[in-house]
Parts: C-alpha cells; sequence; structure tokens
C-alpha cells in the first residue's frame, strides 16, 4: 500500500529527468495590521516534464498562496522559481507577465470565461493577444478543443455550457499556446462530484497522453488521487509525499494526509 514519504524527501530533485520547474525555499510574508504573516516557510518543489502533481492542503495551508507564485501571479519574499531554465522570480513585471501568458497555462476555480464570446472565442484569447495569424489561432483552438472533447460546443456562448464544459474550456485556453507547465487553482471546487471526477481524468489524460505537465492545488482526497505525486502543506510549510496507487487510493491519500498533518 503506498505510504506518505517524510518532508525531507520533499524539494528539488536531480537526475535523468527533464526538469520543467525547480522551486527553492521560497517564502512569502504579507503585513498584516503592521505585523509580519508567513505565508509560505522555505518550500521547495521539483516538477519533472510531463508529471502531475497534486498540491493537498486545508484552508490557510498556503496552497495558493504557492500557486499564485508559480504562476508569476505574485513575488516571492525570498527563494527562486526556474521554469525551463528561467528565474521567474527575478525578471521585472513585464517580463513576468509575457512570460506567464506565452509559457504557463492556469486554470482557476471560477472558469473566468467571457460571456459574450464563444468557446471557441474564449480559448483562442491568448493567442490573439500576441497578434498571432487568424487561421493559426482557428486551427490551434480546433486542436486544443478536440483535445478537452469539446469540439462539438466551440460555438456555445459559456452560459449554454454546464459547469463541466465551462471548466473544460478553460483548460483548453490555458493550452492555447502550447504552455510548458499547467496550474490549476482548485479546478473542481464549483462541480459536483461527476463532474469533478471528469476534470480530474481530463488533467492526468493530458500528461499521460499528451505529455503535459500539470501542477494542481486541492484540499480533495478524490481529486489528489489521479496525480503521480501527492505534496501535503500545512502552515505554509511542506510536510512529506504521498504516492496515490490510482485514482480508487482515495482512502489511501486521506490516511496519508492525516499522518503527515497530524
Amino acid at each position: 500500500m503506498p505510504q506518505p514519504k517524510d518532508a525531507s524527501s520533499t524539494g528539488t530533485q536531480t537526475g535523468e529527468y527533464d526538469r520543467v520547474l525547480e522551486a527553492s525555499n521560497l517564502c512569502r510574508q504579507y503585513e498584516t495590521g503592521g505585523e509580519p504573516v508567513r505565508a509560505l516557510h522555505e518550500v521547495s518543489l521539483s516538477v519533472k516534464k510531463g508529471e502531475f502533481v497534486t498540491v493537498m492542503g486545508a484552508s490557510g495551508s498556503g496552497k495558493s498562496t504557492l500557486l499564485h507564485l508559480l504562476g508569476c501571479l505574485d513575488k516571492p519574499t525570498s527563494g527562486s522559481i526556474v521554469i525551463e531554465g528561467k528565474d521567474v522570480a527575478r525578471v521585472g513585471d513585464r517580463e513576468r507577465t509575457l512570460f506567464r501568458r506565452r509559457r504557463l497555462g492556469i486554470v482557476f476555480q471560477t472558469y473566468n470565461l467571457l460571456p459574450t464570446l464563444s468557446a471557441a472565442e474564449n480559448v483562442a484569447l491568448p493567442a490573439m493577444l500576441d497578434n498571432i495569424n487568424q487561421r493559426e489561432v482557428e486551427r490551434r483552438a480546433r486542436q486544443v478543443l478536440e483535445q478537452v472533447d469539446l469540439s462539438h460546443r466551440s460555438t456555445h456562448r459559456p452560459q449554454a455550457l454546464s459547469g463541466g464544459e465551462q471548466q473544460r474550456v478553460a483548460i483548453a485556453r490555458a493550452l492555447m499556446n502550447d504552455p510548458a507547465l499547467v496550474l490549476a487553482d482548485e479546478p473542481t471546487g464549483n462541480l459536483d462530484t461527476q463532474h469533478g471526477a471528469a476534470i480530474w481524468q481530463l488533467l492526468a489524460s493530458l500528461c499521460g497522453e499528451h505529455g503535459r505537465t500539470v501542477v494542481a492545488v486541492t484540499h480533495e482526497a478524490d481529486g489528489a488521487t489521479f496525480a503521480d505525486r501527492v505534496v501535503v502543506l500545512k502552515d505554509g510549510r511542506i510536510m512529506g509525499e504521498i504516492q496515490p496507487g490510482g485514482e480508487d487510493h482515495a482512502s489511501v491519500v486521506a490516511s496519508g494526509y492525516r499522518e503527515l498533518v497530524g
């Protein structure tokens, strides 16, 4: 039966695999009422190409803060974030914004689709911002909609789509610019169990069948089981990792999680 690993085994790894992400000693500190509050403490995480990693933790554990740092939506107080060899924690705001748009795909819990645009138009937006040839944009939008099994709904606007379909459109949009890394923030938080499981299966298939690299944060043991490994956060620190062992091992993930967080 899969067992959790202690925290000493977590962090930057070396070896034969290509590493898409190397985050080292990340700290994020905020000021609240004049007092410093640390949201992350010396967090290190390494993700290889084609890997599906979930970050699991309770509310306030720091998992969304970590995702925002990895997604270039915020800067760490200290530490480094190297994606495709570039330390995005040390570049200026404009360069970080361009890197996020061109090399990262971000999926939010609330979909963030524009209601006046069709599914295909929402998907195409990232490429349109970079003035890519219109025919190439349309070809690419069709391709990624096919990857998420939604090409038959390409002309529909968000209000005509189910929650699960809207999240698939959001995932297709995240894939539009062929990103090095896909980041998902509680991607099934607004979905029921059935549609949520389908989204987790889709994210896993993007890695297994299409070679994508995905990091997703969640508090759900059921969703975490689809990943190659689960990184557990508590109070802004990595407590260790769990090897899920398959999508029917939610109880293994849940018990491992309880053991690690105490």
